[in-house]
């Protein structure tokens, strides 16, 4: 479809405005341009073009606070971003991939990111901005897709003994839709991670823990520790942070064998702040990097910091976000569950992930 030059230059005109901190009259083309008013085709001739132009310019149309380097990643999404559906012995999932416009012919790393609950793969990247920091820094971003006859909230069932397993369940789809993206793409397999928020998280640690052969790292945002319930009853108690039942046992030793590296906001009155110190068991206060306190970024919630290592010499890093909710820090108001405040927990987690390749 050949789209009407007007309205691109339209467009072209209110980034320029934009751009040059003129954001009333930015808003007013963008305003206009969505009518139709400057198209000679029919405004539904260019849905998805104007959709593109509603999400590149939201930050105009709806102001949100963030970080300063949060606003340094906020680039353009010029990459492809599309759907595919993965199936095997366990069931059927879809995900979505984000390749970079940069792409390259060297393997890039490949980073999985798993949802909360109630959210989806296009939520989850709007409100983490992971996409903007894969353009930035060339990786690859997959997000495989939680559905609701899975479970009524679209929650990853981190808590079901069968979805705790090696090649079972729900970590054989995600394992599978992570080397499946490997085989179709030029993958760096010593770069490759998983990260995830409540739920996700959850599970996130579990693929950690499950398949250190896979994943170089991960990334842990207000979720629980791999084993720490059996059932709803248990994960509930967890989520609480009480006594976990006798029959759910957690690994620590398996965990810190993959680097890793937690956020969790020590006002989470979902996921109690509890769970991430249990995330830590196996990992120990490096006295060479201390821990330290800081709200180095202008307007962040203050947070604490500490690096940690396992007795095999593995990484670990735990940022407790003093005053945060249970929502993904840093993160943009265009997605749900997230804390525009920062500190980055986006930029943060790029930064472990590819200071840590996989050794082995």
């Amino acid at each position: 479809m050949k789209l009407n030059e007007g309205f691109l230059d339209s467009m072209k005109e209110a980034f320029a405005l934009f751009r040059n901190s003129d954001a009333a009259s930015a808003t007013e083309i963008v305003k206009r341009a969505m009518r139709g008013e400057q198209t000679s085709a029919p405004p539904a001739r260019h849905e998805d073009v104007i959709e593109k132009a509603r999400t590149r310019f939201a930050d105009v149309l709806q102001p949100r606070r963030h970080s300063p380097r949060q606003a340094d990643a906020d680039v353009q999404d010029l990459g492809s971003f599309g759907t595919r559906r993965f199936e095997n012995a366990a069931g059927e999932r879809r995900y979505k991939v984000y390749v970079p416009a940069s792409d390259r012919n060297d393997p890039l790393p490949l980073i999985v990111m798993l949802h909360g609950c109630t959210q989806d793969a296009d939520d989850f990247a709007a409100g983490t901005q992971m996409n903007a920091l894969a353009e930035k820094h060339g990786f690859i971003v997959a997000y495989p897709v939680q559905p609701q006859g899975a479970n009524p909230s679209k929650c990853w069932n981190w808590f079901k003994p069968d979805d705790q397993q090696r090649d079972r369940g729900e970590p054989s789809l995600i394992a599978g839709i992570t080397r499946e993206v490997m085989a179709n793409h030029n993958v760096d397999p010593k770069r490759v991670y998983v990260a995830g928020l409540s739920a996700g998280g959850a599970m996130a640690a579990i693929m950690a823990e499950r398949y250190p052969d896979l994943y170089a790292a991960a990334g842990v945002h207000s979720g629980l520790p791999a084993g720490c319930a059996r059932d709803l009853p248990s994960a509930l108690a967890a989520m609480r942070g009480g006594k976990v039942p006798s029959g759910a046992r957690r690994s620590a030793h398996a965990t810190a064998q993959c680097p890793l590296i937690v956020f969790h906001g020590d006002a989470d009155a979902t996921v109690h702040p509890v769970n991430a110190t249990e995330l830590m068991r196996g990992f120990t206060v490096n006295d060479a990097a201390p821990g330290r306190s800081s709200s180095s970024d202008s307007g962040a919630r203050k947070h604490t910091v500490r690096r940690m290592t396992s007795a095999e010499g593995v990484a670990a890093e735990s940022w407790t976000i003093h005053g945060a909710p249970h929502a993904w820090s840093g993160g943009s108001s265009r997605g749900s569950y997230t804390d525009p405040t920062g500190p980055d927990a986006s930029a943060e987690m790029v930064r472990f992930f590819l200071e840590h390749p996989r050794r082995h």
